[in-house]
């Protein structure tokens, strides 16, 4: 098993540039399921998650071919040789729920065990569950798998279209029901639905494969079910959470990176927070240059919430940043419970934070220690490695398999602007 070695204390300047989206390309390469046509994505991370997901599709039936090197993949799924999407597979990954819709929507059945992915709450499958069924679909849960089909009576085995409400706001769900929706008979209205950027990218490719989707990136999606869908080219955009998080990397260090390849609306309420904290933000023709030379880092509170507010998936990165401000941070954490497992790993190095349920209070101090400390999860990893590169001395992060999972040649990358960083193998 990895661990990686920070030497911290090194302002860092250059340029950082920004993968494909983790998140929005592992609901793309689902969709490849609604059509017998190849789909053909571009900008793809070379990520554990993206390998996860690929045999996941191949156990289905998928011919998937993985171009790493040029950040391509080809999936084509003429049919579906399996309806079960095995335990030893989804355990991986909870986004692994995500092929549950496109194989009802496309041959009326399909078996999928419970998902599994980072260990940040409980994000029940729930709301996937109950739309579907609001479709039509027959669900049987048992031995740990969810057994659907969809009536013969029903249209011929199709889903239909209904409307149906969100009770929270849901991303994977939303990805899930926009699919299913795509080959249903009639109309589907998703009303309080997502509203990131990766649901837009994800209705942008659907539309070029034919489908007819308006609202996507609005809280209310309203799908008109064809027939059937074509192949398509689509170009997966930006990972604004790799983004966000290596836009942390100069402020906490003090130093000047342009990290490129995303736009500043990507990652609006992160730039706002960090504008607030006293770090230059500004767009450029290439991206986004942050810098911070030798002004102090003001304390900010924020809270967590649905897109377009503050990521939780930025928030370990910016409680990482805020352990340095001077003054006290209040982080109320609103959407996964169970999220500042990486709040006493920054405790080790240092830091002086105080959590009370899902709210963390961070009072800054006059600067970090290296330690030794464990990656919890793919975001508290990341952090980790932050407040490596400001601590004075080494910090070795371990189980940083979850790092992988999410963030491409981060050491490379991080190196590439004066980090001193490295991978090595550890024994224990």
């Amino acid at each position: 098993m990895d661990k990686i070695i920070v030497t911290g204390g090194t302002p860092l300047h250059g340029t950082i540039p920004v993968s494909g989206s983790k998140n929005a390309c592992l609901p793309l390469m689902t969709a490849a399921l609604l059509t017998d046509q190849p789909l053909t994505l571009t900008n793809v991370p070379n990520l554990a998650d993206m390998k996860t997901m690929a045999a996941l599709l191949e156990s289905l039936g998928a011919v998937v071919t993985r171009e790493p090197e040029a950040n391509r993949a080809v999936i084509r799924v003429e049919r579906l040789r399996s309806p079960l999407a095995h335990y030893d597979i989804v355990r991986k990954m909870r986004a692994s729920i995500l092929v549950l819709g496109p194989m009802l929507a496309r041959d009326g059945a399909g078996t999928v065990s419970l998902p599994g992915g980072c260990a940040i709450g409980a994000r029940p499958v729930d709301l996937h569950l109950k739309g579907l069924e609001a479709m039509g679909a027959v669900l049987d849960l048992r031995d740990g798998y969810v057994h659907a089909s969809v009536p013969r009576s029903l249209h011929g085995g199709r889903l239909r279209g209904v409307s149906f409400r969100f009770p929270v706001v849901s991303v994977g769900a939303t990805e899930n029901l926009m699919m299913a929706a795509t080959l249903a008979k009639g109309t589907t209205r998703l009303v309080n639905a997502a509203r990131e950027p990766e649901i837009v990218d994800l209705a942008d490719c659907l539309t070029a494969m034919g489908a007819q989707i308006e609202g996507a990136g609005t809280s209310t999606i309203e799908i008109e079910g064809v027939d059937a869908l074509s192949g398509t080219d689509h170009a997966v955009i930006a990972d604004r959470i790799e983004m966000g998080s290596f836009m942390i990397a100069p402020a906490i260090t003090g130093g000047d990176v342009t990290v490129t390849g995303g736009r500043l609306s990507l990652v609006d309420t992160l730039a706002e927070a960090m504008q607030a904290a006293g770090i230059s933000v500004e767009e450029t023709p290439d991206g986004v240059r942050v810098s911070r030379a030798n002004g102090s880092i003001k304390p900010v509170s924020f809270t967590t919430e649905p897109f377009p507010g503050f990521a939780t998936d930025l928030q370990a990165q910016m409680m990482a940043l805020m352990t340095l401000a001077d003054g006290v941070s209040v982080i109320d954490e609103k959407i996964f419970e169970n999220r500042f497992m990486h709040a006493p790993e920054l405790t080790r190095m240092g830091a002086n934070i105080a959590v009370d349920g899902g709210r963390a209070t961070v009072t800054g101090v006059s600067g970090l220690r290296g330690a030794p400390v464990m990656a919890t999860d793919l975001r508290a990893s990341i952090s980790l490695l932050l407040a490596g590169l400001a601590a004075e001395g080494e910090t070795s992060v371990s189980r940083v398999y979850h790092l992988d999972r999410g963030y491409e040649r981060v050491e490379e990358k991080l190196r590439a602007c004066g980090a001193r960083i490295e991978r090595v193998r550890d024994d224990e």
